[in-house]
């Protein structure tokens, strides 16, 4: 007898069907208002040599067998991002791509191991351009599948509405009365300072918590479940230790070109002002992987081909959604797996 959940049976495949097809319309929409821009579709290979090299993305290891039978170490991509920003070195300007990514370390009502992230880019525009882009996609989701508000669980956001906007070091004064930038003076992060005023805050620390880690639980329990309701809220500004591969802002190299697109909750996309200094990306590379090391005993190699591309690069601005989750909040789904054609069904 098949488990009475499992998609693929006859009854929870009527359940989930349309959904599944306001995916397609929604994505069918999506990739129209793409080309309609002059876009360029791609389709970035999923084996790569490095998955990425963020401290806290995890990557699925896979050994490719040659014919004279020795094995090559490969991984299955956690984003397009590598091979699209050689691309935009190799001289496309305005580039998309739909692509299947993995994650380990990833499961649960907004988290896949393998699910679909939309990576745009566009040479020579602005971060705000990417903003105005993002508020575009929501509205035309919605639009796609006849829906007038986004949806996760209690939390509603109008789509037709332009984001609210909000810099970091303001969402953590507004929600958890922490001053960022006080501790971070001179732009060197002080571990003790952010640690206190985490503990005022009554968020629990831990020994061993990196200026980082607080950094994110204070994110993660004070800012991110208010950010997007009633409306999306683009968060941005971040501190340029938040930001492994954006650009320093000019006017303030303590602060990064990055924001990141809220709805109802939930983060739906990454953005940054694209850093093309292939030295200072290796450094940050190098930092990132020393301490993946000592945190996760593991540490992916370093693609020396696309530090050499993004020397090529000219100024780019580029952004990452999470098309499965927007699905689900166009749609109001509870859970990821709802809005996925082939969920991996747990044993």
């Amino acid at each position: 007898m098949p488990r009475s959940n499992a998609f693929w049976t006859p009854q929870r495949h009527q359940d989930r069907r349309p959904l599944l097809l306001a995916r397609n319309r929604i994505k069918t929409a999506f990739r129209n208002w793409f080309l309609a821009q002059d876009f360029i579709e791609v389709e970035a290979g999923q084996l790569q040599y490095s998955p990425g090299n963020e401290t806290h993305l995890h990557g699925l290891k896979v050994d490719l067998l040659r014919p004279n039978g020795e094995k090559q170490p490969l991984f299955l991509h956690t984003s397009p991002e590598f091979a699209c920003k050689k691309l935009i070195a190799a001289g496309e300007t305005a580039i998309f791509d739909f692509a299947r990514v993995f994650r380990d370390r990833e499961r649960g009502p907004l988290h896949a191991p393998e699910f679909t992230m939309l990576e745009w880019y566009r040479t020579h525009a602005p971060l705000e351009q990417l903003m105005e882009d993002c508020a575009a996609l929501l509205a035309l989701a919605a639009q796609s599948c006849g829906n007038a508000a986004l949806r996760f669980r209690d939390k509603q956001a109008d789509p037709f509405l332009p984001p609210e906007r909000l810099s970091v070091t303001e969402a953590f004064f507004t929600y958890a009365s922490i001053d960022l930038l006080a501790t971070t003076p001179d732009g060197v992060p002080d571990r003790e300072a952010l640690a206190e005023a985490v503990r005022k805050a009554s968020i629990r620390t831990a020994p061993d918590d990196s200026w980082s880690d607080l950094f994110s639980r204070v994110l993660v329990e004070k800012i991110e479940p208010r950010l997007g309701i009633g409306r999306a809220t683009i968060l941005f500004d971040y501190p340029v230790h938040e930001a492994a591969l954006a650009r320093r802002k000019p006017d303030n190299p303590l602060l990064a070109e990055r924001f990141e697109l809220y709805a109802c909750g939930v983060e739906l996309a990454n953005g940054f002002g694209e850093l093309t200094d292939a030295v200072e990306q290796q450094a940050r590379f190098e930092e990132d992987m020393a301490l993946k090391q000592a945190l996760y005993g593991a540490c992916y190699p370093i693609d020396e081909d696309f530090l050499q591309a993004i020397a090529l690069m000219p100024p780019t601005s580029g952004i990452a959604l999470g098309f499965d989750r927007l699905v689900m909040l166009a749609l109001g789904a509870p859970r990821i797996d709802d809005v996925l054609w082939t969920p991996l069904t747990d044993s």
